[in-house]
């Protein structure tokens, strides 16, 4: 008997039950079916949609950069300038640490968590000065010289708004000079190259004995003194000449004009070292309490002159060439002076004599402390992961070009960071803003801090972007270790031109249509990525506007020249700071490292067929270094497959992800390469500056060279002309054959 339940029977149930389960059946096949039909479109997307078609939607990334770009404000630039140049700063002065303090405050003000780092160095101060021309009475010798001492000093203008503070500017002179008295005749040397004497003794002309003019232009001042040294001079004395900073001699001075007017004096040091002299290679510290080399110690490592030196005005230089007598400087030689006040153009002598100068300084060295500034965003995802920026703070008098259209820029970029983090942005690596100290006295502050933690630098900074000077002027301009100039071009193409609405800085800055910019290379020393390029192997940058900068070091590059002639609406600083932190977001927030070693390949390459055309005439083969080269390319190309394969093996809707230790494994490999250019025996008698593929000239610390070990043993070769000599050049061939070498071992993680 059936079993009744509710009124329903048990017969009844199953039926409807079975009719149900035969629905669910149909549904889940049917679900089944529809599930891997989903699955299927997705597998095939996957394998023919167009990669544009999967990037054609920004990135999150890519937001933040488009809204950092954007949030570009040359009004705050302009404000920060305004502030920065209100006195003139050296390092070392009180004026210098309150803009210390100001920098910090700002910094903290817009979210960074910031410290200071504080350095006691050695640092050089004019305690007197004094010039003396003296022109014999060649028509009656009964009757004394006449004679005519210089004011040296640097004169104010009608209505000048800084003429109150112009009395707080040093003393014009070169630090670091040598303290002591010399008189001699005069000779004119053109810049003081090398060359310049060679063309001297070659028309007969001795220096020995002699006070030698140079005018500025071309090389380091510190080696116009050095090379006047070995040339036998007694004294230097360095003037502006119009040609140079005077717009040809026919330009117009400040403030009419944005030309050098004619009391202006250029500034500087000339010593020829890095960093503290008293601590070569190792960072000083804060309260004295570490190593320091003695005065003779240092006098015997050559880093100091040993003769006088003053820097003059083109207008005393002028007066000094007039009394110059002997045979006429050739065309190459002749300058821009005016020989009598009327627009007449002087003609340019050799001498000797028959004017005499008495030169006269006297300079006191002494400890001060000085203050590095930092601001730090963490990283989210890898906080040990450095992008710095950095810029100098120092300058030599007011300072609006150099170097605080730099720190006006970088407060600007701070600004933009702290906007693009109330939205939500959280960089990948962690960025820090350095605001350097006594940059105009040797690179000291930065190079203290690099030396002080060297090996932390080593192992987590991935670069060092440097800006100096950012606008002195119309123009575009970027140097950089290779494997960043397609980011620093990429850059450019994404910020318009400040100068013409209508295009990209990229099209403004490529010289003829369809061709690459050019991007210099970071060989010179005069800024603060030396120490991480030259002495760590830190991929670098330094990018600026400008064409001519005829005030540099002056009293005149102060905000009034900036607002009417560097920068009048203030846009090219707020394109600077633009390209400035494109770049170092790229470096933060990009999954992989955008550095390309091939454009390394490249440049290596153009070099040694250089290096060869100009060895043709000897018995030295470059064929090590092309055999590297060839592995390079092989390791560049292989490290850029890695990436792809990464890329390629993960779901373009993350259900496969990237392995983040092979990202990171990838991306220590592009990170660490720039280390292994360097040797730790480092360049042969400058044994501090350990990059064998760039570093500055011999005979010119703003110069930059390719292969400095190589070029310095070839000038030596060409002098000797022994067989050992010749030796020593094919030895640093092989020595840069290895570095490079080594990279490409680094490149492709794997062991010779």
């Amino acid at each position: 008997m059936p079993i009744k339940h509710s009124g329903t029977s048990v017969t009844a149930v199953s039926s409807r039950s079975y009719s149900l389960i035969s629905h669910l059946k149909t549904h889940r096949a049917l679900f089944t079916v529809t599930f891997f039909a989903i699955l299927s479109v997705v597998f095939l997307c996957h394998l023919f949609v167009s990669p544009i078609m999967l990037t054609a939607t920004p990135s999150g990334t890519d937001r933040y950069h488009t809204l950092f770009l954007s949030l570009a404000s040359n009004y705050t630039a302009a404000r920060h300038l305004r502030i920065l140049t209100t006195h003139p700063h050296v390092a070392g002065s009180g004026a210098n640490s309150d803009l210390a303090i100001y920098v910090s405050g700002v910094l903290s003000s817009h979210s960074f968590h910031t410290h200071f780092s504080i350095h006691s160095v050695l640092l050089s101060r004019p305690l007197s000065r004094s010039l003396t021309l003296s022109v014999p009475n060649l028509s009656d010798d009964r009757h004394s010289p006449r004679t005519f001492s210089f004011a040296l000093t640097q004169r104010t203008y009608s209505d000048d708004p800084y003429a109150k503070q112009a009395s707080e500017v040093t003393p014009t002179f070169h630090a670091f000079a040598k303290s002591g008295t010399a008189v001699g005749a005069v000779v004119y040397v053109n810049y003081g190259r090398v060359e310049d004497y060679q063309s001297l003794r070659e028309k007969g002309i001795d220096v020995s004995g002699a006070i030698v003019l140079a005018r500025y232009g071309k090389i380091y001042r510190g080696d116009i003194v050095r090379n006047a040294d070995t040339a036998g001079a007694v004294g230097v004395v360095v003037y502006t000449d119009r040609t140079d900073y005077g717009g040809g001699g026919r330009g117009i001075g400040f403030p009419m004009g944005k030309w050098m007017p004619e009391s202006g004096v250029q500034m500087g040091m000339v010593y020829m070292g890095v960093g503290d002299p008293t601590t070569p290679g190792w960072g000083s510290s804060r309260d004295g309490d570490c190593e320091r080399l003695s005065v003779e110690e240092m006098e015997k490592m050559g880093v100091f002159p040993r003769i006088p030196s003053l820097p003059v005005s083109m207008k005393d230089g002028e007066m000094i060439l007039k009394e110059i007598g002997g045979p006429e400087a050739e065309k190459a030689w002749q300058g821009g002076g005016d020989s009598d006040g009327g627009g007449e153009e002087m003609v340019y002598r050799l001498g000797p004599g028959p004017a005499f100068l008495n030169l006269s300084y006297h300079g006191k060295n002494e400890f001060k402390n000085i203050q590095n500034v930092f601001g730090v965003i963490e990283g989210e995802e890898e906080p040990d992961r450095y992008i710095l920026l950095g810029n100098h703070r120092d300058a030599w008098a007011f300072g609006a070009a150099d170097p605080n259209s730099g720190t006006a820029a970088l407060l600007e970029i701070a600004e933009r960071f702290h906007k693009l983090q109330k939205k939500g942005w959280k960089p990948r690596r962690t960025i820090m803003l350095c605001n350097w100290d006594a940059e105009e006295y040797g690179m000291i502050g930065s190079t203290e801090w690099v030396e002080g933690n060297k090996e932390l630098i080593t192992s987590k900074v991935v670069a060092y972007l440097n800006v100096d000077v950012a606008v002195a002027g119309s123009g575009f301009n970027a140097a950089a270790t290779p494997q960043l100039d397609d980011l620093i071009k990429e850059a450019t193409k994404k910020v318009q031109d400040p100068d013409n609405s209508s295009r990209t800085l990229y099209e403004s800055w490529t010289v003829t249509p369809g061709s690459s910019p050019l991007v210099e290379r970071l060989g010179r020393s005069g800024s603060d990525h030396v120490s991480f390029v030259h002495h760590v192997g830190i991929p670098s940058s330094d990018i600026y506007f400008s064409q001519d900068y005829p005030v540099y070091h002056s009293m005149f590059d102060d905000f009034v020249w900036m607002k009417k002639y560097g920068d009048p609406m203030f846009h090219r600083h707020a394109a600077a700071g633009s390209v400035w932190g494109l770049i170092a977001l790229k470096l933060a927030d990009d999954e992989f490292l955008p550095f390309n070693y091939l454009s390394y390949v490249t440049e290596l390459l153009a070099s040694t067929k250089e290096l060869e055309d100009n060895l043709s005439q000897t018995s030295i083969s470059v064929v090590p270094i092309y055999n590297s080269i060839k592995e390079l390319k092989k390791a560049a190309n292989k490290i850029s497959a890695d990436k792809k394969a990464l890329e390629v093996n993960s779901s373009p809707l993350k259900w496969k992800k990237k392995n983040p230790l092979k990202v990171r494994e990838l991306n220590d490999r592009l990170m660490m390469a720039e280390r292994a250019f360097t040797d730790q025996e480092g360049l042969v008698g400058r044994i501090w500056y350990k990059h064998l593929i760039y570093g500055p000239s011999v005979n010119d610390d703003y110069g930059s060279k390719t292969f400095p070990g190589v070029d310095d043993a070839v000038k030596n070769a060409k002098k000797e002309n022994t067989k050992e000599s010749w030796q020593s050049v094919q030895h640093e061939v092989w020595r840069v054959s290895r570095v490079i070498s080594q990279v490409s071992f680094v490149l492709t993680g794997e062991f010779c």
